[in-house]
Protein backbone atom coordinates (compact mmCIF):
# COMPACT_ATOMS: atom_id res chain seq x y z
CA UNK A 1 0.00 0.00 0.00
CA UNK A 2 1.13 3.68 -0.53
CA UNK A 3 0.80 6.20 2.44
CA UNK A 4 -0.05 9.63 1.37
CA UNK A 5 -0.63 12.83 3.28
CA UNK A 6 -4.15 15.03 3.24
CA UNK A 7 -3.25 18.70 3.86
CA UNK A 8 -4.77 21.48 4.88
CA UNK A 9 -6.16 22.96 2.21
CA UNK A 10 -5.89 26.74 0.88
CA UNK A 11 -9.10 28.66 1.28
CA UNK A 12 -8.65 31.97 0.01
CA UNK A 13 -6.55 34.86 0.08
CA UNK A 14 -4.87 36.11 3.12
CA UNK A 15 -6.14 32.76 5.00
CA UNK A 16 -3.16 30.88 7.06
CA UNK A 17 -5.35 28.40 8.96
CA UNK A 18 -8.10 26.50 9.41
CA UNK A 19 -9.70 25.23 12.19
CA UNK A 20 -10.88 21.52 12.11
CA UNK A 21 -14.82 21.57 13.01
CA UNK A 22 -15.91 17.82 12.43
CA UNK A 23 -14.14 14.72 11.21
CA UNK A 24 -16.83 13.12 8.59
CA UNK A 25 -14.76 9.64 8.52
CA UNK A 26 -13.66 7.87 11.20
CA UNK A 27 -10.00 5.82 10.91
CA UNK A 28 -10.93 2.70 9.19
CA UNK A 29 -13.71 4.02 7.05
CA UNK A 30 -12.80 3.95 3.46
CA UNK A 31 -12.90 7.24 0.98
CA UNK A 32 -13.79 7.54 -2.36
CA UNK A 33 -12.18 10.80 -4.17
CA UNK A 34 -13.39 13.78 -3.00
CA UNK A 35 -15.51 12.55 -0.91
CA UNK A 36 -16.17 14.97 1.76
CA UNK A 37 -13.68 13.59 4.94
CA UNK A 38 -14.09 16.85 7.19
CA UNK A 39 -15.73 20.00 7.73
CA UNK A 40 -13.24 23.22 8.63
CA UNK A 41 -13.65 26.51 9.52
CA UNK A 42 -12.07 29.78 8.61
CA UNK A 43 -13.07 33.29 9.66
CA UNK A 44 -14.55 33.64 6.28
CA UNK A 45 -16.33 30.62 5.99
CA UNK A 46 -17.56 26.90 6.94
CA UNK A 47 -16.58 24.49 4.35
CA UNK A 48 -15.98 20.68 3.58
CA UNK A 49 -12.76 19.51 2.69
CA UNK A 50 -12.66 16.10 -0.22
CA UNK A 51 -10.67 13.29 -0.08
CA UNK A 52 -7.69 14.14 -2.75
CA UNK A 53 -7.09 10.22 -2.78
CA UNK A 54 -9.31 7.23 -2.50
CA UNK A 55 -8.71 4.42 0.01
CA UNK A 56 -8.80 3.84 3.86
CA UNK A 57 -8.54 6.79 6.48
CA UNK A 58 -5.40 5.34 8.23
CA UNK A 59 -4.91 8.11 10.95
CA UNK A 60 -5.89 11.35 11.77
CA UNK A 61 -3.20 13.85 12.68
CA UNK A 62 -5.74 17.01 13.55
CA UNK A 63 -8.14 16.44 15.72
CA UNK A 64 -11.49 18.62 16.44
CA UNK A 65 -11.16 21.77 17.30
CA UNK A 66 -7.23 22.03 16.50
CA UNK A 67 -6.19 25.23 14.69
CA UNK A 68 -4.09 23.96 11.79
CA UNK A 69 -1.75 26.57 9.27
CA UNK A 70 -2.71 25.55 5.24
CA UNK A 71 -0.67 22.97 3.88
CA UNK A 72 0.12 21.60 7.58
CA UNK A 73 -0.70 17.27 7.40
CA UNK A 74 -4.37 16.78 8.83
CA UNK A 75 -4.65 12.88 7.96
CA UNK A 76 -3.03 10.05 6.54
CA UNK A 77 -4.82 7.94 3.59
CA UNK A 78 -3.67 4.58 2.80
CA UNK A 79 -4.31 3.91 -0.96
CA UNK A 80 -3.79 0.11 -2.83
CA UNK A 81 -0.26 -0.18 -4.89
CA UNK A 82 2.86 -0.49 -3.69
CA UNK A 83 4.15 0.13 -0.39
CA UNK A 84 5.69 3.43 0.56
CA UNK A 85 5.98 5.97 2.90
CA UNK A 86 3.82 9.72 3.16
CA UNK A 87 5.72 12.30 1.96
CA UNK A 88 6.36 13.92 5.27
CA UNK A 89 7.23 11.74 8.38
CA UNK A 90 3.39 10.99 9.98
CA UNK A 91 5.06 10.23 13.38
CA UNK A 92 6.09 13.56 14.94
CA UNK A 93 2.77 15.29 13.21
CA UNK A 94 0.85 11.53 15.10
CA UNK A 95 0.62 13.68 18.17
CA UNK A 96 -1.48 16.29 18.12
CA UNK A 97 -1.07 19.79 19.35
CA UNK A 98 -3.09 21.21 22.30
CA UNK A 99 -6.13 22.01 21.18
CA UNK A 100 -8.48 25.43 22.36
CA UNK A 101 -11.04 23.19 23.19
CA UNK A 102 -11.72 23.12 26.62
CA UNK A 103 -11.44 19.70 29.01
CA UNK A 104 -14.90 19.39 30.00
CA UNK A 105 -17.20 19.94 27.37
CA UNK A 106 -20.40 22.25 27.53
CA UNK A 107 -22.99 20.59 28.11
CA UNK A 108 -25.75 19.89 25.57
CA UNK A 109 -28.04 23.20 24.85
CA UNK A 110 -31.27 19.97 25.38
CA UNK A 111 -30.16 19.56 28.70
CA UNK A 112 -29.71 22.89 29.71
CA UNK A 113 -32.94 25.26 30.58
CA UNK A 114 -33.23 28.39 29.12
CA UNK A 115 -34.52 31.61 29.35
CA UNK A 116 -36.12 34.10 27.62
CA UNK A 117 -36.70 37.96 26.74
CA UNK A 118 -39.35 38.21 25.00
CA UNK A 119 -40.26 41.90 23.24
CA UNK A 120 -43.10 42.39 20.46
CA UNK A 121 -43.70 38.49 19.79
CA UNK A 122 -39.89 37.97 19.24
CA UNK A 123 -37.82 35.80 21.67
CA UNK A 124 -33.65 35.97 22.24
CA UNK A 125 -33.13 33.05 24.01
CA UNK A 126 -30.25 32.43 26.45
CA UNK A 127 -28.79 29.91 28.52
CA UNK A 128 -29.86 30.07 32.22
CA UNK A 129 -25.79 29.96 33.33
CA UNK A 130 -22.56 30.50 30.49
CA UNK A 131 -21.42 27.78 28.80
CA UNK A 132 -17.14 28.19 30.25
CA UNK A 133 -14.56 26.93 28.22
CA UNK A 134 -16.29 26.09 25.01
CA UNK A 135 -15.16 25.95 21.68
CA UNK A 136 -15.77 28.81 19.13
CA UNK A 137 -14.53 28.54 15.54
CA UNK A 138 -12.98 31.29 13.88
CA UNK A 139 -16.23 31.99 11.72
CA UNK A 140 -18.59 32.25 14.87
CA UNK A 141 -15.97 34.40 16.99
CA UNK A 142 -15.40 36.91 13.65
CA UNK A 143 -19.39 37.25 13.49
CA UNK A 144 -19.12 38.10 16.99
CA UNK A 145 -16.41 40.40 16.76
CA UNK A 146 -18.32 42.34 14.19
CA UNK A 147 -21.55 42.05 15.36
CA UNK A 148 -19.54 43.49 19.20
CA UNK A 149 -21.04 40.45 21.29
CA UNK A 150 -18.58 40.41 23.80
CA UNK A 151 -17.28 36.86 25.72
CA UNK A 152 -19.47 36.66 28.77
CA UNK A 153 -22.33 37.08 25.89
CA UNK A 154 -21.52 34.82 23.88
CA UNK A 155 -21.32 32.13 26.45
CA UNK A 156 -24.83 32.35 26.88
CA UNK A 157 -25.71 31.94 23.57
CA UNK A 158 -27.47 28.46 23.19
CA UNK A 159 -25.50 25.56 20.39
CA UNK A 160 -26.80 23.05 17.84
CA UNK A 161 -23.47 21.81 17.31
CA UNK A 162 -21.13 19.12 18.35
CA UNK A 163 -20.91 19.14 22.45
CA UNK A 164 -22.99 22.66 22.59
CA UNK A 165 -21.07 24.48 19.85
CA UNK A 166 -21.98 27.64 18.70
CA UNK A 167 -22.81 27.21 14.75
CA UNK A 168 -22.99 29.92 12.38
CA UNK A 169 -26.43 29.27 11.75
CA UNK A 170 -27.02 29.53 16.00
CA UNK A 171 -24.50 32.71 16.18
CA UNK A 172 -26.51 34.53 12.99
CA UNK A 173 -30.12 33.39 14.84
CA UNK A 174 -28.92 35.43 17.98
CA UNK A 175 -27.54 38.45 16.16
CA UNK A 176 -31.36 38.42 14.28
CA UNK A 177 -33.45 38.56 17.36
CA UNK A 178 -30.68 40.16 19.60
CA UNK A 179 -32.51 43.84 18.86
CA UNK A 180 -35.45 42.54 20.12
CA UNK A 181 -34.70 42.10 23.69
CA UNK A 182 -36.34 44.19 26.35
CA UNK A 183 -34.51 48.20 27.16
CA UNK A 184 -33.68 49.49 29.91
CA UNK A 185 -31.99 52.80 29.65
CA UNK A 186 -30.93 52.14 26.19
CA UNK A 187 -29.28 49.04 26.58
CA UNK A 188 -30.23 45.38 26.13
CA UNK A 189 -30.97 42.79 29.04
CA UNK A 190 -28.85 40.41 29.30
CA UNK A 191 -28.29 37.38 31.78
CA UNK A 192 -26.08 38.42 34.61
CA UNK A 193 -22.59 39.23 33.52
CA UNK A 194 -20.45 35.71 35.19
CA UNK A 195 -16.57 35.91 35.79
CA UNK A 196 -14.47 36.02 32.35
CA UNK A 197 -13.84 32.74 31.30
CA UNK A 198 -10.20 32.00 29.83
CA UNK A 199 -10.50 33.83 26.81
CA UNK A 200 -9.13 31.42 23.51
CA UNK A 201 -5.68 32.76 22.81
CA UNK A 202 -5.65 32.37 18.66
CA UNK A 203 -9.10 34.50 18.11
CA UNK A 204 -9.93 36.87 21.29
CA UNK A 205 -13.34 38.56 21.31
CA UNK A 206 -13.16 41.83 23.32
CA UNK A 207 -16.35 43.83 24.02
CA UNK A 208 -16.91 47.30 22.48
CA UNK A 209 -15.23 50.43 24.73
CA UNK A 210 -18.12 51.90 26.22
CA UNK A 211 -16.71 55.78 25.32
CA UNK A 212 -18.20 54.42 21.31
CA UNK A 213 -21.56 53.75 22.54
CA UNK A 214 -21.16 57.13 24.73
CA UNK A 215 -19.71 58.96 21.58
CA UNK A 216 -22.03 57.69 19.25
CA UNK A 217 -25.94 57.83 20.79
CA UNK A 218 -28.73 55.69 19.07
CA UNK A 219 -30.70 57.72 16.58
CA UNK A 220 -34.54 58.41 17.68
CA UNK A 221 -37.12 57.97 14.73
CA UNK A 222 -41.00 58.66 14.36
CA UNK A 223 -43.55 55.81 13.62
CA UNK A 224 -43.69 56.18 10.18
CA UNK A 225 -40.39 54.62 9.33
CA UNK A 226 -39.40 51.21 9.14
CA UNK A 227 -36.02 49.98 10.58
CA UNK A 228 -33.79 47.45 8.89
CA UNK A 229 -30.77 45.80 9.98
CA UNK A 230 -28.08 45.00 8.17
CA UNK A 231 -27.10 41.09 7.73
CA UNK A 232 -23.72 40.27 7.72
CA UNK A 233 -22.48 40.13 4.38
CA UNK A 234 -24.38 44.01 4.01
CA UNK A 235 -21.78 45.01 6.29
CA UNK A 236 -18.94 43.21 4.94
CA UNK A 237 -19.51 44.54 1.56
CA UNK A 238 -20.59 48.15 2.82
CA UNK A 239 -17.08 47.93 4.97
CA UNK A 240 -15.24 46.79 1.46
CA UNK A 241 -16.76 49.54 -0.50
CA UNK A 242 -16.09 52.48 1.59
CA UNK A 243 -12.03 50.61 2.11
CA UNK A 244 -11.87 50.21 -1.64
CA UNK A 245 -13.02 54.45 -2.23
CA UNK A 246 -10.79 55.40 0.57
CA UNK A 247 -8.04 53.43 -1.09
CA UNK A 248 -8.54 53.67 -4.92
CA UNK A 249 -8.50 57.54 -6.56
CA UNK A 250 -10.88 56.22 -8.71
CA UNK A 251 -11.40 57.13 -12.40
CA UNK A 252 -13.77 55.78 -14.99
CA UNK A 253 -14.04 55.41 -18.96
CA UNK A 254 -16.75 55.28 -20.92
CA UNK A 255 -17.09 53.40 -24.61
CA UNK A 256 -19.77 52.33 -26.66
CA UNK A 257 -19.35 49.21 -28.26
CA UNK A 258 -21.76 47.90 -31.63
CA UNK A 259 -22.82 44.41 -30.27
CA UNK A 260 -24.85 43.99 -33.62
CA UNK A 261 -22.62 40.76 -35.06
CA UNK A 262 -22.83 39.24 -31.60
CA UNK A 263 -26.46 39.85 -30.52
CA UNK A 264 -27.09 38.12 -34.44
CA UNK A 265 -25.11 35.66 -33.92
CA UNK A 266 -25.97 34.37 -30.40
CA UNK A 267 -29.74 34.48 -31.83
CA UNK A 268 -28.54 32.26 -34.64
CA UNK A 269 -26.99 30.13 -31.93
CA UNK A 270 -28.64 29.80 -28.70
CA UNK A 271 -31.37 27.46 -29.28
CA UNK A 272 -29.11 24.73 -30.29
CA UNK A 273 -26.29 25.32 -27.84
CA UNK A 274 -29.51 24.76 -24.72
CA UNK A 275 -30.59 21.81 -26.88
CA UNK A 276 -26.86 20.68 -26.78
CA UNK A 277 -25.51 21.45 -23.95
CA UNK A 278 -28.64 21.77 -21.46
CA UNK A 279 -27.52 25.46 -20.48
CA UNK A 280 -28.06 29.28 -21.77
CA UNK A 281 -25.73 31.06 -23.73
CA UNK A 282 -25.85 34.49 -22.35
CA UNK A 283 -23.64 37.58 -23.66
CA UNK A 284 -21.13 37.61 -20.57
CA UNK A 285 -18.54 34.70 -21.57
CA UNK A 286 -18.36 36.79 -24.66
CA UNK A 287 -17.65 39.86 -22.87
CA UNK A 288 -15.55 37.88 -20.74
CA UNK A 289 -13.64 36.48 -23.61
CA UNK A 290 -12.76 40.21 -25.13
CA UNK A 291 -11.39 41.34 -21.88
CA UNK A 292 -9.44 38.54 -21.38
CA UNK A 293 -7.74 38.87 -25.09
CA UNK A 294 -7.28 43.20 -24.17
CA UNK A 295 -5.36 42.16 -21.10
CA UNK A 296 -3.45 40.36 -22.72
CA UNK A 297 -2.20 43.37 -25.10
CA UNK A 298 -2.00 45.88 -22.11
CA UNK A 299 -1.08 43.94 -18.90
CA UNK A 300 -0.79 46.56 -16.69
CA UNK A 301 -4.33 46.57 -15.81
CA UNK A 302 -3.70 42.85 -14.42
CA UNK A 303 -1.76 44.22 -11.21
CA UNK A 304 -2.20 44.62 -7.95
CA UNK A 305 -0.24 47.48 -5.85
CA UNK A 306 1.67 46.85 -2.39
CA UNK A 307 3.17 49.99 -0.65
CA UNK A 308 5.48 51.44 -3.66
CA UNK A 309 5.21 48.21 -5.70
CA UNK A 310 2.80 47.07 -8.29
CA UNK A 311 2.47 43.15 -8.92
CA UNK A 312 2.26 42.30 -12.46
CA UNK A 313 -0.29 39.24 -12.31
CA UNK A 314 0.70 36.56 -14.72
CA UNK A 315 -2.99 34.23 -14.36
CA UNK A 316 -5.61 35.85 -15.36
CA UNK A 317 -8.20 35.73 -13.20
CA UNK A 318 -11.30 37.62 -13.75
CA UNK A 319 -14.10 37.98 -11.39
CA UNK A 320 -17.91 37.74 -12.11
CA UNK A 321 -20.44 39.95 -9.79
CA UNK A 322 -23.47 37.98 -9.49
CA UNK A 323 -26.48 38.87 -7.33
CA UNK A 324 -27.87 36.74 -5.10
CA UNK A 325 -31.63 36.57 -4.26
CA UNK A 326 -31.04 38.06 -0.63
CA UNK A 327 -30.53 41.57 -2.78
CA UNK A 328 -26.33 41.04 -1.86
CA UNK A 329 -23.63 40.56 -3.73
CA UNK A 330 -20.84 38.14 -4.39
CA UNK A 331 -17.79 37.60 -6.98
CA UNK A 332 -16.91 34.48 -8.21
CA UNK A 333 -13.96 33.60 -9.84
CA UNK A 334 -13.14 32.02 -13.47
CA UNK A 335 -9.55 31.19 -12.79
CA UNK A 336 -7.20 31.21 -15.90
CA UNK A 337 -9.76 32.44 -18.21
CA UNK A 338 -7.13 33.07 -20.43
CA UNK A 339 -6.97 29.20 -21.25
CA UNK A 340 -10.20 28.28 -22.05
CA UNK A 341 -12.28 28.75 -25.13
CA UNK A 342 -15.54 30.75 -25.08
CA UNK A 343 -17.61 27.28 -24.52
CA UNK A 344 -14.94 26.28 -21.49
CA UNK A 345 -15.95 30.00 -20.44
CA UNK A 346 -19.59 29.69 -20.71
CA UNK A 347 -19.61 26.86 -18.84
CA UNK A 348 -17.64 27.88 -15.48
CA UNK A 349 -19.93 31.12 -15.79
CA UNK A 350 -23.19 29.45 -15.40
CA UNK A 351 -22.01 27.09 -13.18
CA UNK A 352 -20.49 29.86 -10.36
CA UNK A 353 -23.52 31.94 -11.11
CA UNK A 354 -26.16 28.49 -9.99
CA UNK A 355 -23.93 27.94 -7.36
CA UNK A 356 -23.93 31.12 -5.78
CA UNK A 357 -27.33 31.62 -5.86
CA UNK A 358 -27.53 28.03 -4.10
CA UNK A 359 -24.97 29.08 -1.38
CA UNK A 360 -22.80 26.17 -2.41
CA UNK A 361 -19.16 28.40 -3.39
CA UNK A 362 -16.43 27.41 -1.32
CA UNK A 363 -13.71 29.33 -0.68
CA UNK A 364 -11.36 28.30 -3.61
CA UNK A 365 -14.34 30.01 -6.01
CA UNK A 366 -13.59 32.97 -4.39
CA UNK A 367 -10.13 33.18 -4.45
CA UNK A 368 -7.27 35.14 -6.17
CA UNK A 369 -9.15 37.51 -8.52
CA UNK A 370 -7.27 39.76 -10.79
CA UNK A 371 -9.94 41.73 -12.55
CA UNK A 372 -13.51 42.03 -12.28
CA UNK A 373 -16.55 42.58 -14.44
CA UNK A 374 -20.58 43.18 -13.31
CA UNK A 375 -23.28 43.29 -15.76
CA UNK A 376 -25.26 45.96 -15.00
CA UNK A 377 -27.42 45.53 -18.71
CA UNK A 378 -29.08 42.29 -16.77
CA UNK A 379 -31.31 44.84 -14.14
CA UNK A 380 -32.15 47.16 -17.59
CA UNK A 381 -28.92 50.14 -16.65
CA UNK A 382 -27.53 51.29 -19.47
CA UNK A 383 -24.71 52.29 -17.89
CA UNK A 384 -22.96 52.02 -14.40
CA UNK A 385 -19.49 53.58 -12.30
CA UNK A 386 -18.17 50.30 -10.87
CA UNK A 387 -16.39 50.18 -7.18
CA UNK A 388 -12.87 48.29 -7.87
CA UNK A 389 -12.78 45.24 -5.87
CA UNK A 390 -9.61 45.49 -3.34
CA UNK A 391 -6.67 44.70 -4.17
CA UNK A 392 -7.47 45.00 -8.19
CA UNK A 393 -6.80 48.14 -10.10
CA UNK A 394 -9.99 48.15 -12.29
CA UNK A 395 -13.38 47.16 -12.87
CA UNK A 396 -15.73 47.03 -15.84
CA UNK A 397 -19.50 47.51 -15.90
CA UNK A 398 -21.19 46.44 -19.05
CA UNK A 399 -24.86 48.07 -19.47
CA UNK A 400 -27.78 47.24 -21.49
CA UNK A 401 -27.74 46.37 -24.73
CA UNK A 402 -29.97 48.99 -26.66
CA UNK A 403 -31.13 49.25 -30.64
CA UNK A 404 -30.06 52.67 -32.13
CA UNK A 405 -30.07 54.53 -35.25
CA UNK A 406 -26.43 54.91 -36.56
CA UNK A 407 -24.26 56.21 -39.28
CA UNK A 408 -23.08 53.08 -41.44
CA UNK A 409 -20.09 53.56 -43.84
CA UNK A 410 -19.94 51.46 -47.14
CA UNK A 411 -17.81 51.75 -50.40
CA UNK A 412 -21.42 53.26 -52.02
CA UNK A 413 -21.46 56.07 -49.17
CA UNK A 414 -22.93 56.58 -45.81
CA UNK A 415 -26.43 55.34 -44.82
CA UNK A 416 -28.87 55.16 -41.83
CA UNK A 417 -29.36 52.23 -40.07
CA UNK A 418 -30.50 50.40 -37.17
CA UNK A 419 -27.32 48.75 -34.81
CA UNK A 420 -27.17 47.08 -31.37
CA UNK A 421 -25.01 49.30 -29.03
CA UNK A 422 -23.89 48.65 -25.54
CA UNK A 423 -22.01 50.77 -23.09
CA UNK A 424 -18.43 49.55 -21.16
CA UNK A 425 -17.93 51.41 -18.00
CA UNK A 426 -14.15 51.35 -16.76
CA UNK A 427 -13.09 52.19 -13.28
CA UNK A 428 -8.89 52.33 -12.58
CA UNK A 429 -7.40 53.14 -9.54
CA UNK A 430 -5.45 56.38 -10.76
CA UNK A 431 -2.52 55.40 -8.60
CA UNK A 432 -0.99 53.08 -10.90
CA UNK A 433 -3.51 52.96 -14.34
CA UNK A 434 -3.13 56.41 -15.55
CA UNK A 435 -6.18 57.96 -18.41
CA UNK A 436 -4.11 56.40 -21.65
CA UNK A 437 -3.98 53.09 -20.25
CA UNK A 438 -7.55 53.03 -18.76
CA UNK A 439 -9.12 54.65 -21.94
CA UNK A 440 -6.98 52.63 -24.45
CA UNK A 441 -7.65 48.87 -22.80
CA UNK A 442 -11.89 49.71 -22.34
CA UNK A 443 -11.44 50.61 -26.56
CA UNK A 444 -9.47 47.55 -27.00
CA UNK A 445 -12.19 45.70 -25.36
CA UNK A 446 -15.37 47.43 -27.88
CA UNK A 447 -12.29 46.28 -30.66
CA UNK A 448 -13.12 43.48 -30.03
CA UNK A 449 -16.26 42.74 -29.36
CA UNK A 450 -17.23 44.57 -32.77
CA UNK A 451 -14.90 42.75 -34.62
CA UNK A 452 -16.58 38.79 -33.82
CA UNK A 453 -16.79 36.73 -36.05
CA UNK A 454 -19.79 35.62 -37.26
CA UNK A 455 -18.84 32.17 -38.15
CA UNK A 456 -17.35 31.39 -34.71
CA UNK A 457 -18.32 27.81 -33.37
CA UNK A 458 -19.28 26.98 -29.85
Amino acid sequence: MALVEMLMPKMGESIMEGTVLKWLKQVGDTIEQDESVLEVATDKVDTEVPAIQAGVLKEILAQEGEVVAVGKPIAIISTGGDNGQASAAPAAAATPAPTQTASAPAAAPAAAPAMASVSGGTATVKLDKPAEGRFYSPLVLNIAREEGISMQELEYIPGTGKEGRVSKKDILDYVSNRGNAPQVNGTATHAPAPQAAPVQAAAPVAAAPATQAAAAPAASYSGDVEIIEMDRMRKMIAQRMVDSKRISPHVTSFVEADMTNIVNWRNKVKDSYKKREGENLTFTPIIIEAIVKAIKDFPMINVSVDGDRIIKKKNINIGVAVALPSGNLIVPVIHNADQMNLNGITKRVNDLANRARLNKLTPADLADPTYTVSNVGSFGNVMGTPIIMQPQVAIMAVGAIKKKPAVIETEQGDLIGIRQFMFLSHSYDHRVVDGSLGGMFVRKVADYLEAFDMNTTI
